[in-house]
């Protein structure tokens, strides 16, 4: 009999988070209303931002993010293969073309060092990216102070896909607070750190940003007279200015949100506290534990470890099997994206980014979340040390 079943992320609901869902569901407005607001200007002070602007999900965070950038058909994007499709999709979904950097041995994120070696190559040839998504991996920011002297050397937006993020902080101010990126993301999907259902935001420090980003999560339409192209007919009256999108959020996911972001540093705490543990008990594996980037405080969205298959008796796909079948819901972060099929039909293939892909063989994701009980925490690493020992 299998003693536990643990997943790799799940989320933390309570009372107060129900009575907020509840709440509006009592009120006049379910989407479109004051909750989002109040939502938006909770994570924007929080995050010491400007403006934030909340939509249906992080993936169309990123898109509208990367339309507002100005990205369109014959840009070019970049971004890291160690990170979930979304982050190169959205230059697709503008008609860009996607490139890589490779990872960092030690961070396992987008190396700054290898980034300004192909900018300064890419310089030569004529075909700098308009964009560059630098993805905080597992909660913890890339180099950015390095990247964004990249950004304004070579004139690419810097937006910091910092899905896994919230909470975190770089150089001593939020993750969000646009110190360095020109755009920030978020996800509250259930199993990051705070959850609102299904969500995202993007947090900017620019006005005309903020300004567009909210018309293209709504159809591209406006209803302020001084952006309309002829008269108001009246307070009823809007004009669509561009092609843009139903990506608004509803009033429950806000409501929800809000309540999480309450509890927010109580989350942080606590994954902090277990990925510390993991960190003290697993020292004596052959494993590769997480390695900090200077400047950075992870928010701890995952824990992952990569383990030193050379001196162990079993392979990758033998540990995951053997973890699942005691109960411990293993994952793996990522599958290199430019391996993936659709990638492939680009020209993308084996070898391109040799660092990512030795990692995506060493990698095991493991249970981190801020319900996993210390005995549960416990019980993985007990069946690491029966497996790996």
């Amino acid at each position: 009999m299998i003693p536990y079943s643990i997943p790799y992320g799940r989320q933390s609901i309570d009372q107060a988070d129900i009575d907020a869902v509840v709440e509006v569901l009592k009120s006049p407005w379910l989407t479109q209303g004051p909750t989002i607001e109040r939502f938006e200007s909770a994570m924007a002070e929080r995050c010491q931002a400007d403006f934030a602007v909340a939509v249906c999900n992080a993936t169309a965070a990123l898109h509208i993010a990367c339309l507002a950038a100005g990205l369109g058909p014959g840009d070019r994007l970049w971004t890291t293969p160690n990170t979930f499709v979304a982050s190169a999709n959205c230059g697709r979904y503008c008609g860009a073309d996607v490139d890589f950097v490779d990872i960092d041995p030690h961070t396992w994120n987008l190396d700054a060092g290898l980034l300004a070696q192909k900018l300064e190559a890419a310089e030569r040839v004529g075909k700098l990216p308009k964009v560059v998504v630098a993805v905080a991996f597992s909660g913890q920011s890339c180099d950015m102070q390095a990247i964004a002297g990249l950004a304004e050397r070579y004139a690419f937006t810097l937006i910091e896909d910092a899905a896994h993020a919230v909470g975190a902080s770089y150089d001593g101010r939020p993750v969000g607070c646009g110190a360095h990126a020109t755009m920030t993301v978020f996800s509250f999907h259930p199993v990051k750190i705070i959850t609102s259902g299904e969500g995202g935001m993007v947090l900017t420090n620019r006005p005309e940003l903020a300004e567009r980003l909210r018309r293209l999560r709504s159809h591209g339409i406006t209803s302020d007279p001084s952006q309309m192209s002829v008269p108001s007919q009246g307070l009823w009256y809007y004009q669509q200015l561009e092609l843009g999108f139903n990506y608004r959020m509803t009033d429950l996911h806000a409501a929800l949100g809000l309540s999480q972001l309450a509890r927010l540093d109580g989350f942080i705490a606590r994954r902090r506290q277990l990925a510390a543990r993991y960190e003290r008990l697993l020292a004596e594996l052959p494993l590769v534990l997480p390695t900090a980037q200077a400047g950075a405080e992870s928010a701890w969205h995952l824990y992952v470890v990569r383990v030193r298959f050379d001196q162990v008796k079993l392979s990758q796909r033998d540990l995951f099997d053997a973890l699942r079948t005691a109960g411990i819901g293993v994952n793996l972060h990522y599958i290199p994206v430019h391996l993936q099929p659709y990638y492939r039909e680009s020209g993308f293939t084996d070898g391109d980014y040799p660092e990512a892909e030795r990692y995506f063989d060493e990698a095991v994701t493991l249970p981190l979340f801020p319900d996993l009980t210390d005995e549960q925490q416990d019980y993985v690493i007990e069946q690491l040390r029966s497996l790996l020992g």
